[in-house]
């Protein structure tokens, strides 16, 4: 099955290395908006977003820049301290966010990164980054929500605060000109069923590559911290079922798959010859508007869904 498109949301994805090399060099102008070393930070958002945030909370954590805890907007545990909290939000207009934002105003110090300056958000946080550069025209979130990252990433890294083994994000935007290009097997795109797994950091991931798929093609996908695939999931896995792996795979993972007759993808080692796992995410993508359109499914127009949520009067 060829995974050639020519869909807008298509276009998006293959764009990724460029933005993020764009957001990495914007990174000066967005700090006001950034975490400092040592701040107690939530970071919070909706859907693709929240995924985005849980990544980023155990990067920063992990490489001992402060204690982070990433929450959906609608969960934040208000009343609990933080020094600051971090909304992502792509629209600049989604409801739980904005909610969020208002209420925290003048109790903690208040950050977000969105894609339009023309927003709510602008005046809802204290300080705000715009990736205006990384926005997009598809309902399907791909390129901000890695573009975000890739910004979040570069800070830690001019921190000295990136965890060992994740790579420095020039070589992930390498990475990320391979992911764009290099053939999807043939046999992934035609599975009845994906599982995707990650660890630590990459928990995020695998998160957010099973909402493309279940956004863009309707697919049957779920996802798990890798280590918790034997308690219960892999019960699932067999032959036409993809089990896709972000980051490091646990030992005897591979076997265990293996045995019960299930297509294994593990290409994001971070490590020679492997992917950088943001830019493994940019195959996941690929491999959504793939599905859908082998499905019949427009990836531009996905069903049921819209750009941003919001809500009026407590209904969407």
């Amino acid at each position: 099955m060829s995974d050639i498109s020519s869909s807008r949301t298509s276009a998006e994805i293959a764009s990724q290395p460029a933005v993020w090399r764009q957001a990495a060099a914007s990174l000066p102008r967005q700090a006001a908006a950034l975490p400092r070393r040592g701040e107690r930070v939530a970071v919070v958002g909706c859907g693709t977003s929240w995924f985005m945030a849980q990544s980023y909370a155990v990067l920063r954590e992990t490489g001992g820049h402060g204690e982070t805890d990433a929450f959906a907007a609608s969960e934040f545990p208000v009343g609990r301290h933080y020094d600051r909290v971090l909304a992502i939000t792509r629209s600049g207009t989604t409801t739980e966010v904005l909610d969020l934002l208002r209420r925290l105003r003048g109790s903690v110090a208040t950050g977000a990164v969105t894609a339009d300056p023309d927003t709510p958000v602008m005046q809802a946080a204290d300080a705000v980054a715009v990736l205006d550069f990384a926005d997009e025209e598809s309902v399907v979130q791909t390129r901000f929500a890695t573009a975000n990252l890739a910004l979040l990433r570069a800070h830690l890294e001019a921190e000295n605060a990136l965890p060992a083994g994740v790579l420095p994000l020039d070589a992930a935007v390498k990475d990320a000109e391979r992911a764009v290009s290099e053939p999807l097997d043939a046999a992934v795109p035609g599975a009845e069923q994906f599982t995707f797994l990650g660890t630590g950091w990459t928990c995020g991931l695998a998160l957010e590559a099973a909402l493309k798929m279940r956004e863009a093609a309707g697919a049957w996908t779920e996802a798990y911290p890798a280590m918790e695939y034997r308690h219960g999931p892999i019960s699932i896995t067999g032959p036409g079922r993809v089990t896709w792996a972000f980051g490091r795979l646990p030992d005897g993972l591979a076997d265990d798959v293996a045995r019960v007759g299930g297509t294994l993808v593990a290409g994001s080692t971070g490590l020679a010859g492997g992917l950088d796992p943001l830019a493994d995410l940019i195959r996941a993508q690929r491999l959504a508007v793939a599905c859908a359109e082998a499905r019949g499914y427009d990836p531009d127009r996905p069903r049921n869904l819209t750009r941003s949520v919001v809500l009026q009067d407590g209904h969407a």
